[in-house]
């Protein structure tokens, strides 16, 4: 089993895309997480850049990490000046980091029309610093920028200039698809002629995503050779990103057979993914491979039915082993499966009452022609089993109206949203309060946690973390039916409810009251296990 160097540049590459920036603090907490991953290189920025960068390099020295060594990013010297005298470079040994990583031009393109100096130059600016590096730090690493570009255009000289880091002492070459326009023979091509012009100095891989191919262009690489692959975590990256590690890594080590991680740190894998879109203020993407909420949910009645006997039916790979877990989805392509599958999920007893499962079945497809979604509320789904099981909807409050009102008295002042509620309690007592909001829906859910407060002092511990509109039937225009999800949470746990109604203000009232709702029966539901639990050890 060949083990595989996992060089991660989240840090540098990652933080170079569209709507991503890491602050310091956010930074060192990546490179922790990082480090817990396996991953061998993180190379954390570019010294000479800016002075975040700079200070990372001074505060990630505190972390005690223990398995990745810190990469500092730079350039070849500037033609015309020494590397002893180039300030970047010196940046860069300032850095004071075990291995330093610089990107040079190895396309003739670029030298001629970038750089504009000579072709001869560009070699000698490629020995000096590799040279100079290798002097003062232990390890360097050499970006051959468009390695695979320039071969195409002049094989010769692209490879003269890879062969001139390697004899200058580089202890990698990184062969670089910086356009991202390879395809996978081009890939496995320029490998091939790397190694025969390189010998025995190691190569590495590194691939943008222009044309969707960075992972396996990556894992093409690794095929013919490389014994190091670079990417970032979620695939971030300029213009359409990175070599995504998240995909890299479980490819290389679960269909390929090569030592990337152990088996405890990938199972970590997707937790790392989640991390770095919170601190990127993204929301994860549900259809991401491995690891999004959706790589491993199943929807169709068949396929339920066959994951339940055997998971492997439908899907290639065990989510656990990247840290995912199966899900199964319901809607009105929902059969019985479907339906025992969240059953026991929910601790419920479903499977033995037919008629329950008919009757859920049959309001779940009414529901859902009507526009209701289940998929991302799975808290009302829930409540709507329960009530099937109990022949009815088990409720802690009855409404008995609600009044919201949205005014604007002028052009120039904000819109004022107050809500009155009236609502009676668990023993029957009449509660009508009021409070405003930032919009109408913000009072209301305002309002009615004032209410039950009064009843229940655990919904104040509820917190709403999401609020989706969907309009249905679009060409109705204003009138058209919505759809609202809500997504909430307490300090253990995240649910979401749905909504659908002509009127945003009605849809989402009923989204808020399932929430509540559901939040009151999880407390009452988990208190009586707990007695129930005492009276069995008693």
């Amino acid at each position: 089993m060949r083990a595989i160097q996992l060089y991660d540049t989240t840090l540098r590459d990652g933080t170079q895309a569209e709507d991503i920036s890491f602050t310091l603090e956010d930074k060192l907490r990546i490179a922790e997480r990082l480090d817990d991953l396996g991953i061998h290189y993180i190379e954390g920025g570019w010294p000479g850049s800016n002075p975040r960068d700079e200070e990372f390099f001074r505060a990630v020295k505190r972390l005690g990490l223990r398995h990745a060594k810190i990469a500092a990013f730079g350039s070849t010297r500037r033609a015309g000046v020494s590397a002893a005298a180039d300030h970047n470079l010196a940046l860069c040994l300032r850095a004071d980091t075990p291995v330093v990583t610089i990107v040079g031009k190895t396309w003739d393109l670029h030298v001629r029309d970038d750089l504009r100096i000579p072709l001869e130059e560009n070699l000698e600016v490629i020995t000096d610093s590799v040279a100079y590096l290798k002097k003062h730090t232990d390890q360097v690493v050499f970006d051959a920028e468009h390695f695979f570009d320039g071969l195409a255009a002049n094989r010769d000289y692209t490879l003269a200039c890879v062969r001139a880091a390697a004899e200058a002492g580089a202890d990698l070459v990184c062969l670089c698809d910086t356009r991202g326009g390879s395809v996978l023979a081009g890939i496995g091509a320029g490998v091939d002629a790397a190694r025969e012009a390189l010998g025995a100095t190691p190569l590495g891989i590194h691939c943008h995503n222009d044309c969707e191919l960075a992972v396996a262009n990556s894992v093409e690489g690794i095929d013919r050779g490389c014994v190091q692959v670079q990417g970032t975590i979620n695939g971030f990256g300029e213009r359409c990103g990175n070599a995504n590690l998240v995909s890299v890594i479980p490819v290389l080590q679960l269909k390929r057979g090569y030592q990337c991680v152990t088996a405890d740190q990938l199972r970590k894998l997707a937790e790392v993914s989640h991390f770095v879109y919170e601190l990127a203020n993204l929301e994860p993407s549900k259809h991401q491979p491995f690891v999004g909420q959706s790589a491993f949910a199943h929807k169709g009645g068949l396929h339920v039915a066959a994951v339940q006997k055997n998971r492997e039916t439908y899907e290639h790979i065990d989510p656990a082993v990247i840290g995912n877990t199966q899900r199964v989805l319901v809607s009105d392509l929902s059969g019985r499966s479907n339906l025992l599958y969240k059953a026991a999920e929910f601790g419920l007893d479903l499977e033995s009452n037919a008629p329950a499962v008919k009757t859920l079945l049959q309001e779940l497809k009414e529901l859902e022609a009507k526009g209701y979604a289940y998929e991302g509320a799975e808290a009302s789904f829930e409540l709507l089993m329960q009530k099937a099981l109990d022949g009815d909807r088990v409720r802690y409050f009855r409404l008995i109206g609600f009044r919201v009102i949205d005014e604007k008295r002028n052009e120039t002042d904000t819109p004022i949203a107050e809500a009155t509620i009236m609502l009676e309690g668990p023993d029957g007592q009449i509660e009508h309060t009021a409070a405003q909001g930032n919009g109408p829906v913000h009072a209301l859910d305002g309002a009615l946690r004032k209410a039950l407060g009064k009843f229940y002092p655990e919904v104040q511990q509820v917190r709403l973390h999401d609020y989706k509109v969907r309009v249905l039937g679009s060409a109705e225009g204003t009138a058209a039916a919505v759809r609202v999800l809500i997504e909430s949470g307490d300090e253990h746990d995240h649910w979401g409810t749905v909504g659908v109604s002509h009127n945003v203000i009605e849809a989402s009232w009923q989204a808020l009251a399932d929430s509540m709702d559901y939040k009151l029966y999880k407390v009452r539901r988990g208190a009586e296990r707990r007695r129930a639990a005492e009276a069995r050890r008693g």
